[in-house]
């Protein structure tokens, strides 16, 4: 039972973290999308993409867990469960990668 309750925590924290990730990258992107105005480079990279870099690297931990207590009797369940994560990080570094690469 005490895995079980791991495992529900790790999903739990992996979802929090990939849309933790995906929330800052839409939150500096959708401005320049709305306005046009695209802001000058910093010198700083400022707290958004660091709270990125820190969800980003939370994740390796989590997931770890994640894959040590799913129930590998049933992958449709456990890829179900990485479903929702894997494509909102997906999505934040396909925009991190179109912004760096296209706009600056």
């Amino acid at each position: 039972m005490q895995a079980h309750r791991i495992y529900r925590i790790s999903v739990l924290a992996m979802f929090l973290f990939s849309l933790t990730a995906l929330g800052t990258i839409l939150s500096a992107v959708v401005p320049i999308l709305l306005t046009g105005r695209v802001p000058p480079p910093a010198r700083d990279e400022g707290t958004q993409a660091h709270i990125f870099q820190l969800s980003i690297v939370a994740l390796l931990p989590v997931g770890l867990v994640f894959l040590a207590t799913a129930h590998w009797a049933r992958p449709q369940r456990v890829a179900r469960a990485l479903a929702i994560p894997a494509v909102a990080v997906l999505a934040a570094f396909a925009l991190l990668y179109y912004f760096e690469h296209s706009i600056y």
